[in-house]
C-alpha cells in the first residue's frame, strides 16, 4: 500500500513512527526538530521546474525557471515539444535540459507517460518508470516523487545533504554512497520520504547551530545549505568513494 505525505500531519505522524521504530533517530529528531512539509505542483510543470534547477544555485534555477514557465503560460507538454531549442536556449536552458524536455513533452503527447498516475505505484515502481526516461536520473524522480507527488517511500539516497546527515546523526565513519545510503534506509520503510524530510532538517540544524563539518567540506556544502534553508529541493550530487563530494553537471546522469 503507498502512503502519502499530503498534509503537515501526516509528516508529523510518519516522524513519530520512524523515531518509535529506530531509537537512533530519537536525538536527530530532538536537533532537527519538526521538519516543515514541502510540496511542489506535479505533473509536467513539476518536473520540469526540477530538471530546469538541476545544478544550479536556487537563485539561478528560480530565475530560469521563472523565464521559461513565463514563456509559455499556461505551461504545457504540447507549447514545448512545438517550441524550437533556439528559443528555449535563449531562456536559460542548456541543450542537455532541452533534449530531456522535448523528450518528456513527445511521451506526454503520445499518452506513453502519466506522470501523476506514478505516485498511486510502490516508490521503487515508480522510481524504475521515471528514470527509464531521458534525461531523468535516480535524484531527479525521487525528489518528483517527493516533493511533487507527496510519495511516502520515496528516497533520494543520492542527495549530498541527506548523505552527510546520515553521516553525522548515524556516527559513520564516512558520508555512505548512494548504495550505501539506500540500504540504510530500508529500516525506515515505508516512510522512508519522511526519513528524507527528517535529515534534511538535522543538516540544516547542525550546519546551524554547531559547525561540526569539517572546514574543507563547508564551501562544498554550502550550496546545499543554500537550498535546504530556501526550502527548495536539495542540491544534486555525487559522492566519490573516499567519501568527499564531487559536482557533476547532471549529478545522477543516467549511463
Amino acid at each position: 500500500m503507498t502512503l502519502y505525505l499530503n498534509t503537515q500531519t501526516d509528516l508529523d505522524r510518519a516522524i513519530a513512527m520512524l523515531v518509535a521504530a529506530d531509537p537512533r533517530l530519537t536525538e536527530v529528531a530532538k536537533v532537527a526538530g519538526m521538519p516543515a512539509l514541502r510540496r511542489r505542483e506535479p505533473g509536467f510543470t513539476g518536473l520540469a521546474a526540477i530538471v530546469c534547477g538541476q545544478q544550479l544555485s536556487t537563485h539561478a534555477a528560480a530565475a530560469i525557471w521563472k523565464r521559461v514557465s513565463d514563456a509559455f503560460d499556461p505551461f504545457h507538454h504540447d507549447l514545448i515539444r512545438a517550441a524550437r531549442p533556439a528559443r528555449l536556449a535563449r531562456l536559460g536552458l542548456s541543450a542537455a535540459k532541452i533534449k530531456t524536455l522535448k523528450a518528456l513533452a513527445r511521451e506526454l503527447a503520445a499518452e506513453r507517460l502519466d506522470l501523476d498516475t506514478l505516485g498511486r505505484q510502490e516508490a521503487d515502481l515508480a522510481h524504475g518508470a521515471l528514470t527509464a526516461l531521458h534525461g531523468i536520473g535516480p535524484w531527479t524522480a525521487d525528489i518528483y516523487l517527493l516533493f511533487c507527488l507527496g510519495h511516502g517511500d520515496a528516497w533520494p539516497g543520492g542527495d549530498l545533504a541527506v548523505q552527510e546527515a546520515m553521516r553525522i546523526g548515524l556516527n559513520l565513519d564516512a558520508r555512505p554512497t548512494p548504495k550505501q545510503a539506500t540500504a540504510l534506509a530500508e529500516r525506515w520503510r515505508p516512510w522512508r520520504g519522511a526519513a528524507a524530510h527528517l535529515w534534511w532538517a538535522y543538516y540544516h540544524a547542525v550546519k546551524r547551530r554547531e559547525g561540526i563539518l569539517p572546514d574543507n567540506t563547508a564551501r562544498t556544502e554550502s550550496k546545499a545549505v543554500r537550498s535546504v534553508r530556501a526550502g527548495a529541493p536539495p542540491v544534486q550530487a555525487r559522492v566519490k568513494p573516499t567519501g568527499k563530494p564531487h559536482a557533476t553537471q547532471r549529478g545522477q546522469r543516467k549511463k
